[in-house]
């Protein structure tokens, strides 16, 4: 499978993966699934849950650097900026050999287009915030986050996981 096929496959997650509500609630869940899930695999990740200009779940576990809040900070404004995943803009500007800088004059310091943040769609209001979490491999970053998605939606996750890379 190739980036074409990991396009497609995003494009339905962000599709499929629609939340009736989002309230502190909701944000508490799904932050909570992705520390108890961090956990039992013994994964040291940052978790960043928000409503657009507002942080409502945070959590460094054990095995993170400073550097990692920085990573999701940054991916989380491309996904505030395009409304996409961090990582499908990331493979599409690879495709293009471009980069943020190149095509839209975002600064490297303030966006990262590396997997790891997704965007919160609302049934009844588009998106409105993002999950992001650093600490693993971009494409690992951005299918833990699908992954933590498809428990709070009730979607199946091997119906919408990215296939096993080449």
């Amino acid at each position: 499978m190739g980036v074409s096929d990991d396009l497609r496959k995003i494009a339905l997650q962000e599709k499929t993966l629609v939340l009736p509500r989002f309230d502190h609630e909701a944000a508490w869940r799904i932050g909570s699934s992705l520390r108890e899930m961090a956990i039992a695999r013994n994964l040291g990740l940052v978790i960043d849950v928000r409503r657009f200009g507002e942080q409502m779940c945070y959590c460094a576990l054990a095995g993170t650097t400073p550097n990692n809040p920085d990573w999701a900070r940054r991916k989380g404004n491309v996904v505030a900026h395009f409304h996409r995943s961090s990582y499908a803009m990331g493979l599409e500007l690879g495709q293009k050999k471009t980069t943020l800088v190149e095509r839209y004059g975002l600064p490297f310091r303030e966006y990262a287009a590396h997997g790891g943040s997704f965007p919160i769609w609302v049934a009844s209001a588009g998106v409105v915030g993002s999950v992001t979490v650093s600490g693993l491999p971009q494409r690992d970053d951005h299918e833990f986050v699908v992954e933590a998605l498809c428990l709070e939606t009730g979607q199946d996750y091997q119906l919408l996981k990215l296939s096993p890379e080449e």
